[in-house]
């Protein structure tokens, strides 16, 4: 199946929304966190609502007024858009929300959107927030050269993240080389 990575368009926000609860309900479920379908839906169902639909089509057309502090991409499979990544430019610059349906990981699709954001964001330093029990996402941030800082954050009271940040001295080369794994 054939990813496209674009920027998104107004009409893709009432897709975004469903689309972010939909991979917070395949990806973040953990028992041991006291996270299931119930919490989720709880904390992060407002995105499919038309409030935050509409958060999503103002959210997209800011990003298309202001391209140099604000990125979205959205990747398309011939059907449907299967993730998203999205990014700020402030003192530094912060990468996120990233999300991936499961069906779409593993294709080199979300190397493909990090390599579009790391050009944008050029040599500025980055940083994120990961889910500390996705080992996946926090494997994915570590090839792209970000580092754990130890910062902890429990995100309404359960959901554990850490801190991670990509310094800004370093070189294209790592850039280059994580682009060259996915090609």
């Amino acid at each position: 199946m054939t990813h496209v990575i674009e920027v998104p368009h107004a009409d893709d926000a009432v897709f975004l929304g469903p689309l972010q609860l939909r991979i917070w309900l395949q990806t973040y479920p953990n028992e041991a966190a006291g996270i299931d379908d119930t919490w989720i839906r709880e904390h992060r169902g407002a995105s499919a609502t038309a409030e935050g639909i509409a958060q999503w089509r103002e959210f997209i057309e800011v990003t298309k007024q202001r391209p140099d502090l604000l990125f979205c991409r959205v990747a398309r499979s011939e059907t449907e858009i299967v993730g998203f990544l999205c990014g700020r430019r402030d003192e530094v610059v912060t990468l996120g929300p990233m999300y991936l349906l499961n069906e779409a990981q593993g294709k080199g699709v979300g190397g493909r959107m990090m390599s579009e954001f790391l050009t944008w964001a050029g040599s500025s330093p980055m940083r994120l927030w990961v889910t500390e029990y996705n080992e996946r996402a926090v494997r994915f941030y570590e090839r792209y050269g970000f580092k754990s800082t130890g910062e902890r954050e429990i995100w309404r009271g359960k959901l554990p993240n850490v801190r991670m940040t990509r310094d800004s001295t370093l070189s294209d080369n790592l850039s280059r080389t994580a682009r060259d794994r996915i090609t």
